[in-house]
């Protein structure tokens, strides 16, 4: 059996009278009927149709959003197998090329907003951004880029990134990027895969108060790249790269801009998954494909449109980066920052939003309930009466965190939790302006996705958890991953459990009115005496606690059907203190009150960190592989973690307890 996570379900905000005629998503359900003759009476009635009939829905939003292509389709849908789905055939059309489009409606209108700690802020109209993007593409394309070229960037978020990007995508050729904190092993994990023609790099940069050389780093990837051509930089830092060609070189010339027709599905950039373990997944992803899911989830999900503003922090290596930058393609401006979003101290994302006076803000539960926990007033401190929804993503958000958000800026806020991930750069569950919000849940599948919670025998359950599967195609689902020539791993990674049904890899629980809860990865996921439960409802119990800062937490399995060992590690609030008996004793009791008592660990181990990717996921397969003796090394790259050694305390303590002194950092405790 599995257990049913707590599941609250008070209504904490319901859409308001006016909601068809304020929103978005409420015009479209007017659109839908006028244009299409089909009168739907609010959310579930629309999502419904969005799965049933996709030619239908999927056209609508076409339509509704006036993508204009070169070349019309043929037909929305021509195959729906999945994999191998065929959406919007004939079709010819350029991402870049509707972003731009309003450079012409309004080249005056605010497209970006950047903020950064390496150099002052810069402010950018749709206008000047397009003047910069058709000098970038005269630059691009006398260093030989064309349709299918690879140009890749090891870059921050800053404009010249979108430019960059905006750019290649205007020739048809392939984007990707990296983080300029990632290593240089990591950077070539990824970049390698693609065989790139040109790199986009800075020198370095400022992180708090502290400049970081990257040039030993751009030297190894400029190394391990031997299909680069060109290395481009761009001016940011401290230093300067050797034998590269200047950004104001690139941009020197210019001509009227262009875009490349290309087909539905030519690949627009390339994502990457974490890369914890082996070479990272690349991801390819279309023009098409992301034109359209990008339409709906930041026009009809955020309710994004001119004037809007959208401000949510992210690197450049997280698929949050190209959601940012859609924005812009609803006439939306967006805010890029680079930088500690924590430093000086957590209020600073707050007060950039009480500065810059976002319609949309986006932030991790982490860092939401890091406020919580510190005691910000955020509703008293700041102005924050521009933010009309509030999303957040990356990890469940618990009950909480909802009563924080609305104590703090108050009832008329649209909490917006919402999962989905780099392999459709999209979401499948969220929120929207048509749906009640209800305590600790996400409020139901977004639209266009047939989202079920499957038993092992491939049958659909409600009311118990259940591995989150997709039904039906999207359009937004990947081309193919790179390199992967028989389809063999694409298949395996989504395909491998429920034949022609999409398997996204987390446990999710149902609700009998369609709202969901999503409970951890379904590969981490806790099972003690046949009682599945998934981490993220422990850690809210944990790091709840005063003494609690961080933690992660692996289940042992015993090969002989025995209960195996559960293990919770936990860093320490105060990193002076010795997690001694009576404190282990009351996290113990905290689990065995407010969650199980079958999921007490066994042991308790402090460590100096967790180790987290960049965007803050937490390794959770990964360390249980290291206690199982695998080499950290097989398991983890240790250039793509926020802290790279934090892995040690765990190699040291899987090694056994003769190393888990406080040498390796460690003290551990046993049940009592």
């Amino acid at each position: 059996m599995r257990t049913c996570p707590p599941v609250i379900g008070d209504v904490l905000w319901t859409p308001p009278a006016d909601v068809r005629e304020t929103t978005e998503l409420g015009r479209f359900l007017n659109w839908v009927r006028d244009e299409r003759g089909r009168e739907l009476g609010g959310y579930d009635e629309l999502w419904r149709w969005s799965v049933e009939d996709l030619e239908g829905f999927w056209g609508a939003v076409w339509h509704f959003f006036d993508v204009r292509p070169t070349r019309p389709y043929e037909r929305v849908l021509a195959n729906a197998d999945m994999p191998g789905a065929q959406w919007f055939p004939g079709a010819r059309l350029n991402y870049a090329a509707h972003l731009l489009r309003h450079a012409d409606e309004a080249p005056e209108a605010p497209a970006l907003v950047a903020r950064s700690q390496t150099r002052a802020a810069i402010e950018m109209t749709f206008g000047e951004l397009r003047d910069q993007v058709a000098r970038a593409r005269v630059g691009l394309r006398e260093l030989g880029v064309g349709p299918g070229d690879r140009v890749v960037a090891y870059l921050p978020n800053i404009p010249e990134t979108l430019v960059a990007f905006l750019a290649t995508a205007s020739l048809g050729a392939v984007w990707a990027t990296c983080a300029p904190e990632f290593g240089a092993r990591s950077v070539l994990g990824r970049f390698g895969q693609i065989e790139p023609k040109v790199l986009l790099t800075v020198s370095g940069y400022t992180y708090r108060d502290k400049p970081i050389d990257r040039r030993d780093q751009v030297a190894e990837i400029r190394g391990g790249l031997p299909s680069l051509e060109h290395v481009v930089e761009v001016p940011y830092g401290e230093h300067g790269v050797p034998d590269a060609r200047g950004w104001d070189e690139l941009l020197a010339r210019s001509e009227p801009l262009e875009f490349e027709p290309v087909a539905f599905d030519h690949p627009i950039y390339v994502l990457f998954s974490s890369g914890t373990t082996g070479l990272p997944k690349a991801i390819v992803h279309g023009h098409g494909g992301q034109l359209v899911e990008h339409l709906k989830g930041v026009g009809l999900g955020w309710d994004l449109k001119p004037g809007g503003r959208l401000l949510w922090f992210s690197t450049t290596a997280w698929m949050m980066w190209n959601a940012l930058v859609s924005a812009l393609l609803v006439r939306s401006s967006i805010v890029m920052i680079d930088g500690d979003p924590n430093w000086p101290d957590p209020s600073f994302q707050w007060r950039l939003a009480e500065e810059v006076r976002p319609t949309f803000m986006g932030v991790s539960p982490t860092f939401l309930m890091a406020c919580r926990k510190a005691g910000l007033e955020i509703g008293r401190d700041f102005d924050l009466g521009s933010i009309r929804a509030l999303g957040f993503a990356g990890s469940p958000l618990p009950s909480e965190g909802y009563h924080y958000v609305y104590d703090q800026l108050g009832a008329d806020v649209l909490c917006l939790n919402g999962s989905g991930g780099t392999d459709i750069c999209g979401a499948f569950v969220s929120g929207s302006f048509l749906q009640p919000v209800y305590d600790g849940e996400i409020s139901g599948c977004c639209l266009g996705a047939d989202v079920k919670a499957f038993d092992a025998g491939g049958n659909e359950v409600v009311g118990e958890l259940g591995e989150m599967v997709v039904t039906k195609p999207m359009p937004s689902m990947p081309v193919r991953f790179w390199g992967d020539e028989d389809n063999e791993r694409y298949l395996s990674s989504y395909f491998d459990l429920y034949p022609g049904v999409w398997r996204q890899g987390d446990w999710i629980l149902f609700t009998e009115r369609g709202s969901c809860v999503i409970t951890g990865r379904s590969d981490a996921t806790l099972n003690r005496g046949g009682v599945r439960m998934g981490t993220s409802e422990l850690y809210a119990v944990v790091e709840e606690l005063d003494e609690v800062a961080d933690s992660v937490i692996v289940h042992l399995e015993d090969a002989e059907g025995g209960p195996g060992e559960l293990v919770l590690f936990v860093v320490l609030a105060d990193r002076d203190r010795e997690l001694d008996d009576a404190l282990s004793a009351h996290i113990k009791g905290a689990l065995r009150s407010e969650l199980s008592p079958r999921h007490v660990p066994d042991t308790i181990v402090a460590v100096p960190a967790v180790p987290r990717t960049f965007t803050g996921k937490k390794l959770e397969a990964p360390v249980k592989r290291i206690m199982l003796g695998a080499r950290p090394e097989d398991v983890a790259s240790r250039d793509a973690l926020l802290d790279p050694s934090a892995i040690d305390a765990f190699a040291a303590y899987a090694e056994g307890t003769s190393r888990t002194t406080s040498d390796a950092g460690l003290s551990s405790r046993s049940p009592s």
